[in-house]
């Protein structure tokens, strides 16, 4: 995708939730600063999209967007985070996966959160397998691997394997921290300076309020790249997904997006310090 001064770039996932969180911003029902030039790809493929630098904006995994916060900043709507949200650690017998750190865990992509809660969870263990999240359950079913964390939608289904949940690292989480789970976010270029990246931000906030109040016209939408998800799956994908922290961060919201990051440098996945001055979340408009 080409970029010019009045065109941006912007990445969502095909997941419910944004195409849910976008539908009124892609389809002028909402007031926009400039046009945008989208793709839609797997969570995993944006992060490395916004790792190369190659998008001006898009939706990103927490975990990656400790790797570029120089480049990039969090805008305030648009965020995957909440409570009861988190990834499961999934295996397909109750015991012995944790006994052994050389068991294989498959993980939605080495940038996700959901790779980085595994890495917290359990930090001995190096044995990951990447693989597309919709494939994790059934690859641990077949045997293909010793366990996985899943995510998504997978976590309204797996009980149909036979699959068995080891540990919720959502609420492992949430029981350490007391914080709610950060998961994933829209990312968009410092470089665009704080007036362009407040419009964005307000344009995504419109679009989520407009998918509130118009569902008839943004379920069309929704369905149509939720591939053979079951309208009882995608709506209950949509109500975990898409809260409050959805429509602004807050303060506890920031507070725990700030937290992950400073553990990830802590244990060495992040680069560096914190550097002095550099918001996080774009600042609340006064």
């Amino acid at each position: 995708m080409k970029r010019s001064d009045n065109n941006l770039t912007l990445g969502l996932s095909s997941c419910p939730n944004d195409t849910f969180i976008f539908f009124g911003l892609l389809h002028g029902r909402v007031d926009l600063p400039c046009s945008f030039s989208y793709c839609m790809a797997d969570v995993e493929d944006l992060n490395r999209k916004i790792l190369e630098e190659s998008l001006d904006c898009s939706k990103v995994s927490h975990h990656l967007y400790g790797q570029v916060t120089d480049k990039y900043i969090m805008l305030r709507a648009g965020h995957a985070l909440g409570r009861g949200c988190g990834p499961l650690l999934l295996a397909r017998k109750p015991a012995g996966i944790m006994d052994n750190t050389k068991s294989s865990i498959a993980v939605p992509g080495r940038h996700t959160t959901a790779a980085l809660l595994l890495h917290l969870f359990f930090p001995d263990h190096k044995n990951l397998v990447e693989m597309n999240f919709s494939k994790i359950p059934e690859a641990i079913a077949r045997g293909d691997v010793d366990g996985g964390v899943i995510i998504h939608e997978s976590r309204f289904t797996y009980q149909a394997l036979d699959l068995v949940c080891i540990q919720d690292l959502g609420q492992w989480w949430e029981s350490e921290t007391g914080l709610p789970i950060p998961l994933g976010g829209i990312a968009a270029r410092r470089s665009l300076g704080t007036n362009m990246l407040r419009k964005i931000d307000s344009a995504i906030r419109a679009s989520i309020e407009y998918a509130y109040e118009n569902p008839d016209d943004t379920i069309r939408f929704v369905k149509r790249h939720a591939q053979e998800m079951s309208c009882s799956i995608m709506h209950k994908h949509i109500a975990l997904y898409v809260n409050q922290f959805t429509l602004d961060i807050g303060r506890e919201g920031e507070k725990a997006l700030e937290y992950l990051l400073e553990l990830g440098r802590q244990k060495g996945v992040f680069p560096g310090k914190k550097k002095k001055g550099l918001p996080v979340v774009l600042p609340a408009s006064v």
